[in-house]
């Protein structure tokens, strides 16, 4: 029983054989695949997805990489898909620095996550935090900004969602700024790159987090694990990442399983 938190089912890569990758995600054991939503066109395809199989669920939102038409009125559209029972979180959102260089711009990321922060709140629903730093480094401006907004935003917060407000997804940062994720009660999100020869440093981080609050993430069609690098990625491949994590900590494969698909119920309740 697998679960896979971060999958982009909708890209085009997926077209010629959706059903089939749903099918062999379902018969490797994952019971639920979450597809989140990079801006309005997409967030309304994931729903599409999650409304026609029932393994599947969505998150909405608009990615810091895609906001050229992020505006009030397409805001108030994803607004509108959020309220789906099939919705379970707002996402992907964030901020990202690698391809983004300019101030002006990296202020409008920030102004953009404070809203959909905001709206996360008004409606109850956990968020799917992206972060890359320029230049792909483990810490920067980008972990600093992060860090002040969810912490401004999560001091906002009451009850439930105050306890599980969010994951950052497929984190790429160093141990402090992980620490400090998690004292503001987010999940962190493992992905692909765990398993990857060079990545011994990622994996001492990893074994320093407390399993229950990891999530394993494939990122399909990105950052597929060994034995797939290089290869289109698919939910079916997020056992390699549940087999690494389970290596780390000194677990069993089936222990891990149930632990990361225990923590994803937790976090996004899947509808309930």
């Amino acid at each position: 029983m697998l679960t896979d938190t971060h999958c982009h089912l909708d890209y085009n890569k997926f077209d010629s054989d959706r059903a089939e990758v749903i099918q062999r995600a379902n018969d490797s054991g994952l019971i639920r695949i979450l597809v989140p939503g990079l801006q309005h066109r997409s967030s309304s395809e994931a729903l599409r997805l999650a409304e026609s199989n029932p393994s599947v669920y969505a998150a909405v939102g608009f990615h810091p990489t895609d906001l050229e038409e992020f505006s009030e009125q397409t805001f108030e559209e994803v607004k509108k898909l959020a309220h789906h029972s099939k919705v379970v979180a707002i996402g992907e959102i964030g901020i990202d620095y690698y391809w983004v260089k300019e101030n002006d711009k990296r202020a409008i990321q920030r102004e953009a996550l404070r809203q959909q922060l905001q709206f996360a709140k008004e409606i109850n629903k956990p968020v799917i935090i992206h972060m890359r730093e320029e230049n792909d480094a483990w810490f920067g401006e980008a972990s600093v900004d992060l860090l002040k907004i969810l912490d401004e935003w999560q001091k906002s917060l009451n009850g439930p969602l105050a306890e599980k407000p969010g994951v950052l997804h497929s984190f790429n940062g160093d141990l402090e700024t992980a620490q400090k994720a998690l004292a503001l009660n987010f999940y962190i999100g493992i992905t692909g790159p765990v398993t990857y020869k060079n990545a011994e440093e990622k994996r001492g981080i990893i074994r320093q987090l407390p399993l229950d609050k990891l999530l394993i993430e494939t990122d399909s069609p990105f950052l597929a694990p060994v034995p797939h690098r290089g290869k289109r990625n698919e939910p079916a491949f997020v056992h390699h990442i549940a087999d690494k994590i389970a290596e780390i900590h000194s677990k069993s494969p089936a222990e891990i399983a149930a632990i990361t698909t225990a923590n994803a119920a937790r976090l996004f309740a899947w509808g309930d």
